[in-house]
Formats: C-alpha cells, sequence, structure tokens
C-alpha cells in the first residue's frame, strides 16, 4: 500500500484547464503521460516523483486544497472567488483569460441603475451577491442556475445575468451585452497552507520551476 504522505497531490479540472497545465509539470520534471493519455482514470500517478494528479470537478478543486486532500491546486478565479476557501493563491497562470460580467438586452445599456427590483440569473450567487453589496450598493434577487444562463433574460426569469465571457459570441448570438464588467478571470495555482509549511521545499521548486516558464 501507497504511503500517502510520501505523495505530493495536484488537483485539476478535468478538461480545458487540466490539458493546459500539463507542460508546466512536465517541465518541473513530472512524468505527465498519464493526463495525455485518454482514460477514465481519476488518479494518475508519477511513482519517480512521488506526485499524483487527481481529476475533478473544477468547483470541487478548492475544496481539496483547502482539506488536505490535495496538496496544490489548479483551478478558474471565477471558482476561488465563488467558493471563497482558505488556502493560498499564489501564481498566476495567464491561460483561461476571461472577464465575470453583468450582461442583459441591449436596451439596458447605461440603464442598470435604473432596474427596480433587479433578478439576476447566475452561476455564481456568492460573487454575484458580493458585487451587487459592496459595489453597486444595492439588494437584488439572485436566481441560481447551472447553465444556459443567457436564456434567463430571454424568457422573464431574471432581468440581466452575471456569467463568465470569454469572446462575447454566445451574448451575441442571444442579442445581449456586456454592461458592466466585475473582474478579470484566469487560471491560478492554490496550495493548501498546511501542506506549504510540511512540503515547503518540494511545493516551492514546483512554484519556482512554474514561474520561471512564465518569465
Amino acid at each position: 500500500m501507497e504511503d500517502k504522505m510520501k505523495y505530493l497531490n495536484i488537483a485539476l479540472s478535468k478538461g480545458r484547464l487540466a490539458e493546459l497545465s500539463t507542460s508546466f509539470f512536465e517541465k518541473a520534471g513530472i512524468n505527465v503521460e498519464g493526463l495525455r493519455n485518454e482514460s477514465r482514470k481519476l488518479i494518475i500517478t508519477d511513482n519517480a516523483s512521488f506526485v499524483r494528479f487527481f481529476l475533478v470537478k473544477p468547483s470541487d478543486v478548492p475544496t481539496y486544497v483547502e482539506y488536505g486532500a490535495a496538496d496544490i491546486g489548479i483551478c478558474g478565479r471565477d471558482t476561488l472567488l465563488e467558493e471563497g476557501r482558505d488556502l493560498y493563491e499564489v501564481i498566476d497562470l495567464g491561460f483561461g483569460k476571461c472577464q465575470m460580467c453583468v450582461a442583459g438586452p441591449k436596451e439596458l445599456v447605461g440603464k442598470l441603475d435604473q432596474i427596480p427590483n433587479k433578478r439576476v440569473g447566475t452561476k455564481y450567487p456568492n460573487v454575484t451577491k458580493d458585487y451587487f453589496e459592496h459595489v453597486r450598493h444595492e439588494s437584488v434577487e439572485i436566481i441560481k442556475l447551472s447553465g444556459s444562463v443567457e436564456l434567463a433574460p430571454l424568457v422573464g426569469l431574471s432581468e440581466i445575468i452575471v456569467d463568465i465571457v470569454e469572446s462575447g459570441k454566445t451574448l451575441k448570438e442571444n442579442g445581449l451585452v456586456v454592461l458592466d464588467t466585475i473582474c478579470d478571470i484566469s487560471a491560478r495555482m492554490i496550495v493548501n497552507k498546511v501542506s506549504m509549511k510540511i512540503e515547503r521545499v518540494r511545493i516551492t521548486n514546483i512554484l519556482d520551476s512554474i514561474r520561471d516558464q512564465l518569465g
């Protein structure tokens, strides 16, 4: 049976973020062939480096890291803001760039303050609540959705939405526009606070390698 304490555990979001992260770890001296091979494995192990990769749902990465099941993780800043976990955010990796925005019908451009009793459809209720309370200083009704957020104002479920915008193509195709930008989003590397003390040398070596790669 493997001694878990010998392994450095790294949680990655399934899909694009994991793919974009792979070369960083490879250049840091970790065997990532298991990540590149298409399989249904959720744990990929490099026994030579004593590193294990966990492939998890994006929104779960901060949870694995905060609770110490993973020492290191990579996820989008949108997830970090929404989850609000107690951990170290150590590196902006610079990929997966997009923006968290307020969007709605073009008729609302410049009129966001004039909508009474706003209903906001979003996958990010915590980010939305914080933004409207502390930035716009107003109370709104937040309707949590799991997908196809752009549909909400089209069918009268909400007046506006808060969502991630990359190219703006989906908004445009559905007759919506950006009404305000909340913040910039990109992939971030995070570290468990206890792990940073116990495995400081090994973790720092990986972080230093990635910082060097980023220039």
